[in-house]
């Protein structure tokens, strides 16, 4: 018996629809994953076509995140408590994970490179300020607290790392990785996702970010934060391999009679650094991208007018800086880079 229904073009027709659905299907998006954690709002953006695939890549990463949050907290318990307990007894040979040694070596290598305004030391000043909380009081510490403490000269460059072990004779070192682990963590980020077959993506640390491959035929673009105004100062393309970061006054501070501290403590004066609003570093693509993009913004911020000799310590080339007075400076690399916003212009370029 024949069918009433011209079969042959009404199947070629489903077939057609199919495809088109499939097609649409598959078209290339960005798909998201947020999370809060280092004490800030991360955020994993990948671009593809298989939302399977990008959703457990997403996952690993911020389950790495979590781990590395209570692994090397500064002040709730972690290896990074238990190595301080021992530092502070008088314990020598402590032994680490080689993932904490590594850390601290790398860390102890940049603070050296800056001349120590990078110190990773100083936690127990970090929590006089009371910068050891997820909440921060207006409160200004005993002057003579705070000069007991830099009296005992707290320097990282005073541990012995070998073997995964770790001796100080100074009980006044405290770790505080704070200025250094969101960095590796941008790395870690980016390792686990090209492992897991991501090329494209962008990892967002409370501001520092790392983009792998682009997102279509577009490089990904990121903003620069102004430090007074809830927008941001300028944007620029980041390229695969490159990392972005920023130090600045307006992430984690308090005020007191209209005066700001941040928890960006020079370790010089034991008191807040004040010469500069915000110091943005570009790290191109380079080993360690990522840690470079979080540490290197730290001496550069407290240095003030010396910050361009702190970037050329570690091969940077692309940074910019809001002094205190608001003046924009920059380098003659990034600025070719940067699109601004607002009206701002640099008021320097510098080499």
């Amino acid at each position: 018996m024949s069918s009433p229904f011209p079969v042959g073009p009404l199947r070629s027709c489903l077939v057609l629809l199919c495809l088109l659905a499939l097609s649409a299907c598959s078209r290339p998006e960005v798909f998201k994953q947020e999370s809060f954690v280092f004490g800030t709002r991360v955020e994993v953006a990948v671009y593809g076509d298989d939302e399977a695939l990008a959703g457990r890549a997403m996952g690993a990463v911020l389950r790495e995140f979590d781990r590395l949050h209570r692994a090397y907290h500064a002040w709730e318990p972690s290896e990074l408590t238990a190595l301080n307990e021992a530092i502070a007894a008088g314990r020598q040979n402590v032994p680490v994970s080689h993932e904490l040694a590594t850390l601290l070596a790398g860390a102890r290598d940049v603070s050296m490179r800056g001349d120590g305004l990078f110190e990773p030391a100083l936690g127990r000043l970090i929590a006089l300020w009371g910068f050891h909380s997820d909440e921060f009081k207006p409160v200004l510490p005993d002057p003579r607290a705070v000069a007991a403490i830099l009296a005992r000269h707290p320097r990282i460059a005073e541990l012995e790392i070998a073997d995964d072990r770790v001796s100080c004779s100074n009980p006044a070192v405290e770790i505080d990785l704070g200025g250094y682990a969101k960095g590796y963590a941008l790395d870690r980020a980016a390792a686990i996702l090209r492992a897991e077959g991501i090329a494209n993506a962008l990892i967002n640390i409370g501001g520092n970010v790392m983009a792998l491959g682009k997102k279509g035929e577009q490089p990904w673009r990121v903003g620069i934060q102004h430090p007074r105004e809830p927008a941001p100062l300028a944007s620029m393309a980041l390229y695969d391999g490159e990392a972005v970061g920023t130090s600045g006054d307006y992430q984690r501070y308090f005020e007191i009679d209209g005066r700001r501290y941040s928890h960006l403590l020079d370790p010089r004066t034991g008191a807040p650094a004040n010469a500069t609003r915000s110091m943005t570093v570009l790290i191109t693509p380079r080993e360690g991208a990522g840690t470079l993009s979080d540490a290197a913004s730290k001496p550069a911020f407290i240095a003030g007018d010396d910050w361009r000799e702190m970037t050329r310590r570690h091969g940077i080339e692309h940074a910019l800086r809001v002094a205190a007075d608001g003046r924009v400076e920059v380098t003659r690399a990034l600025n070719a880079r940067l699109e601004y916003y607002g009206g701002v212009k640099p008021d320097a370029v510098v080499p």
